[in-house]
């Protein structure tokens, strides 16, 4: 996170009313040659002027150091501001904006200890939810509070993950491996853990067997060979980001509880040493290609994060031509999806044809659309039924081309891992 440019100061209105009175003191003063209102009006006009002679630098600011913390729907967030030498600490008010998604689980604790600001605060996650935490607004205020700049917090991002934690039981799934990784090469030698693969970056707990010693001198840092039985195959996620006929919010509301269900999911196999690739697809789409690792863990989480629903829907021709630019046919596709329209319902049949197999989850609307406002208790049975009729009709016709999966409960997707650990769950159709 870089500093922010430098603000100006700014007048705070209890500078201008106190502007005002000492401007009205000087007239009188001057009209009715009274030195005393003069005298009056002079400290009045001047501690403006002392609280700019003391406000800080322009150029200066604040550093953070923070953390988040928690475990299900609870989220903490710990975190230090230590401000530039020569800014008092009691001088600076903070303030930590809410991320969307989140409520207070209890009142917000700032102490000033020893030239800097501690703060602690205690979230709840109502659902799923990946959203990152804007950095706290830190505001140097005079004593007197006249004038007051805001200063530049430099720290390093934070975002709030949680999903449910069954998708931790994913690491035990085997993909299947369908693309080579370049230089790539097949040798009939097996070690430890099978077939050669690749050669890659040794650490601390690696046996000195495993060591690529010509590699290592070549490069000059030490390199390890890995073996193909640690690869556990090739993942695509594809998410439609598209609008539907549901309205932007109820659109926004599931597309968040399906980018946190992506995350937990690309985090279980990525530490699995599977290779995982995303897709957003709103009115284009937007790859993160098929890669493993730590770097590719972060790709995800990133475009996941900043990813919205677009403003326009692209068609589904458009999004399966786009795919295979990017992906190979026949590398395992999970589809998150709410299935609330046509055009979204149509995605899944092509998505086959063109060679994807592919397993739906789908979050569904029916506990957003049977809460609205208070019906009668027959009006509301009646509406809950029909809905639920609906939903089953779509869930129905997207079954006949993929698995399809209603995700109701956000909290928990125990079904979903289940089905996924049965023995060759994508091979049908």
């Amino acid at each position: 996170m870089s500093a922010s440019p430098v603000r100006p100061l700014q007048w705070r209105r209890r500078t201008l009313g106190l502007l005002g009175v000492a401007g009205g003191l000087l007239a009188l003063g001057v009209a009715f040659r009274s030195p005393v209102a003069l005298y009056v009006a002079l400290p009045l006009l001047l501690a403006p002027l002392a609280a700019v002679l003391g406000a800080p630098r322009g150029s200066a600011g604040a550093s953070l150091t923070w953390g988040e913390s928690g475990s299900a729907d609870v989220v903490t967030v710990d975190g230090t501001v230590t401000p530039d030498p020569g800014i008092s600490a009691a001088d600076l008010v903070l303030e930590l904006p809410r991320p969307a998604g989140l409520t207070e689980r209890a009142p917000d604790v700032t102490e000033v200890e020893e030239g800097e600001i501690r703060f602690h605060r205690s979230w709840a996650a109502r659902a799923p939810i990946i959203a990152p935490v804007e950095a706290p607004h830190l505001r140097w205020q005079d004593p007197a509070g006249l004038v007051e700049r805001e200063l530049p917090v430099v720290g390093d991002p934070l975002v709030v993950l949680r999903y449910p934690p069954e998708l931790t039981r994913l690491r035990s799934i085997r993909l299947d491996r369908t693309t080579v990784l370049p230089g790539e090469t097949r040798s009939r030698r097996l070690g430890a853990a099978g077939e050669f693969f690749g050669i890659r970056t040794a650490t601390p707990g690696d046996p000195m067997r495993r060591i690529n010693w010509r590699a290592s001198a070549r490069s000059g840092r030490w390199l390890a060979n890995d073996f193909a039985l640690e690869r556990t195959g090739d993942l695509l996620l594809l998410l439609d980001a598209r609008p539907s006929a549901l309205g932007r919010g109820l659109d926004e509301e599931l597309f968040a509880v399906a980018r946190a269900a992506a995350a937990g999911i690309a985090d279980s196999l990525l530490a699995a040493k599977a290779r995982v690739g995303l897709g957003l697809y709103g009115e284009f789409l937007e790859v993160v290609p098929l890669a493993t690792g730590r770097t590719q863990r972060a790709r995800v989480r990133a475009a996941l994060t900043r990813a919205r629903i677009s403003a326009e829907a692209g068609p589904t021709e458009r999004c399966v031509l786009a795919l295979r630019r990017g992906f190979p046919p026949g590398v395992t596709t999970f589809l998150i999806s709410p299935l609330a329209d046509e055009a979204e319902l149509e995605l899944v049949p092509y998505l086959r044809r063109r060679g994807y197999p592919t397993v739906v989850l789908s979050p569904s609307p029916v506990p957003w659309l049977t809460s609205g406002p208070r019906l009668a208790p027959e009006d509301e049975r009646l509406v809950g039924r029909i809905v639920a009729l609906l939903r089953r009709r779509d869930l129905e016709r997207a079954w006949r081309d993929a698995p399809a999966l209603d995700w109701e409960d956000f909290r928990s997707l125990g079904g979903f891992v289940e089905f996924l650990r049965r023995p060759a769950p994508r091979r049908f159709g």
